[in-house]
């Protein structure tokens, strides 16, 4: 009996034996996965087996279903076949041919299912080549740490994807750059295929949006840019804020916003900040973003952070000690792509040198990061500190409103900002939601001139600049 719990197939006859491990490896499957997963993704997979029983090569049906098989379930579909086989399995995907395609070992698992269930497979290559999606099948709702940083949108985000087309339409997602808001929305687009592999799902910038509207009106081809847009039934669109200033494109987006809204397709929005933050957008645009359901990531905790380096490094295939994950993690603060980029320095100073993960290799290998990080302090992590001290959220540093409860730390931090930055008024004002100059100086001068005056407060800022500087 194996680790995995189950024993390798005792059948040794090569023929009967070379289809035990391929069906034993799919019964498997069957009993991890979910049904529906099963069913997409799984049952159509055929086999064949070398003669020797070390390679396998899985035929899968279209060049889309062969990256989302490699990325999703390779790894998986590889380690139950060496395990079954008992000893290592080489594994190659290819695509089925066009004519005949061979059912070497056809999978008879979960054959309770009814009838009809292979014909959900994803569309075919032409359709595929006509329509780019432009996901990354590796972003899925599987591969993102969950944490209170990013729950209620992660939460919003797979609701979305259970039933399109219903509630929280349009979904509005916002927070500062590297929090994951991309990888949300690619892991809507992903479980909407998988649910559904014939939708018209499309993830775009809204970058290469407005650089769309520009060619349509150029080349005179908005027939077809309209047919593209208007037809999706879910349009994934990052960082809407780039949408600024540029009237004609604003038009056509919420020309296509309705449109889409009329056929009950779902639309999934990220920005910096939320929608009445925006500058220089339409306000009926606005009132457009603002009708569905806004949730915002904030920053990872030290916890969701830890977890986050630990599950990337097993992605990596290394396993990283809990107290190497603690220490980077109390080092990078700011965002998860700052700490990816931490984790693969760590990994290649530890190939590089030969050396097993500790917390010393970490400290060599990120010396540079933690060298800047003594030397400067970011407005985000003064931002962050600020925030857990006076509990409120990060996201309320940079947002229109304006309690008491939220406008003093905010002040604050933009003090701070000034005192052990050396950004200039304008620089921290566009950091705390693009407020103007004037904002932050009225801010500095109010919490210095009461620092002098109010004992309290003095205590206080001396506690955050003392947590700041470490």
């Amino acid at each position: 009996m194996s680790e995995d719990g189950f024993s390798a197939p005792e059948d040794t006859g090569v023929g009967h034996g070379r289809q035990s491990l391929w069906q034993s490896c799919m019964d498997l499957l069957a009993q991890e996965l979910p049904e529906q997963q099963f069913n997409t993704w799984i049952k159509p997979l055929s086999a064949q087996i070398s003669d020797d029983d070390s390679k396998v090569t899985v035929l899968v049906a279209n060049r889309f279903k062969l990256d989302w098989i490699r990325a999703q379930y390779a790894p998986r579909i590889t380690s139950l076949l060496g395990r079954l086989y008992g000893q290592p399995v080489s594994v190659e995907l290819a695509l089925m041919p066009r004519e005949a395609p061979p059912k070497v070992f056809p999978s008879k698992s979960r054959a309770e299912f009814s009838p009809g269930t292979d014909s959900q497979g994803l569309v075919d290559d032409a359709s595929q080549t006509q329509f780019k999606n432009r996901l990354n099948a590796a972003l899925t709702f599987d591969t993102l740490v969950e944490g209170t940083a990013n729950r209620m949108a992660r939460a919003a985000a797979l609701h979305v994807a259970s039933v399109p087309g219903q509630l929280y339409n349009p979904l509005f997602i916002y927070g500062g750059v590297g929090l994951g808001k991309t990888h949300l929305m690619h892991a809507v687009g992903n479980y909407m295929l998988a649910e559904r592999p014939d939708a018209k799902v499309l993830y775009i910038h809204a970058e290469q949006f407005v650089s769309d509207v520009v060619k349509a009106y150029q080349r005179k081809t908005f027939d077809e840019f309209k047919d593209r847009y208007h037809s999706l039934d879910l349009l994934l669109i990052d960082d809407v804020q780039f949408l600024a200033n540029k009237d004609r494109t604003q038009e056509e987006f919420f020309n296509a916003f309705e449109a889409l809204l009329a056929k009950k397709s779902h639309l999934v929005m990220t920005s910096d900040t939320y929608p009445k933050g925006l500058r220089d957008i339409h306000d009926r645009l606005i009132s457009r973003f603002d009708s569905g359901l806004t949730v915002a990531i904030e920053p990872p905790e030290l916890e969701m952070r830890v977890a986050i380096l630990i599950k990337k490094a097993t992605i990596e295939g290394t396993e990283m000690p809990e107290e190497v994950a603690f220490f980077v993690a109390k080092n990078v603060r700011s965002n998860v792509r700052e700490l990816e980029g931490a984790l693969r320095k760590i990994l290649a100073y530890s190939r590089f040198n030969q050396k097993e993960i500790s917390i010393q290799l970490a400290r060599d290998a990120l010396r540079d990061l933690l060298s800047i990080q003594n030397r400067q302090i970011s407005v985000e992590n003064i931002q962050k500190t600020v925030a857990d001290y006076y509990k409120i959220k990060v996201a309320d540093m940079y947002s229109k409103k304006r309690p008491a409860s939220i406008a003093r730390p905010r002040q604050i931090a933009m003090y701070i900002a000034k005192e052990l930055t050396q950004k200039s008024l304008p620089e921290i004002g566009e950091l705390f939601g693009g407020r103007d100059h004037t904002t932050v100086l009225h801010a500095i001068r109010k919490i210095s001139a009461e620092r002098q005056q109010l004992t309290e407060l003095n205590q206080q800022l001396h506690v955050l600049e003392q947590t700041l500087k470490g």
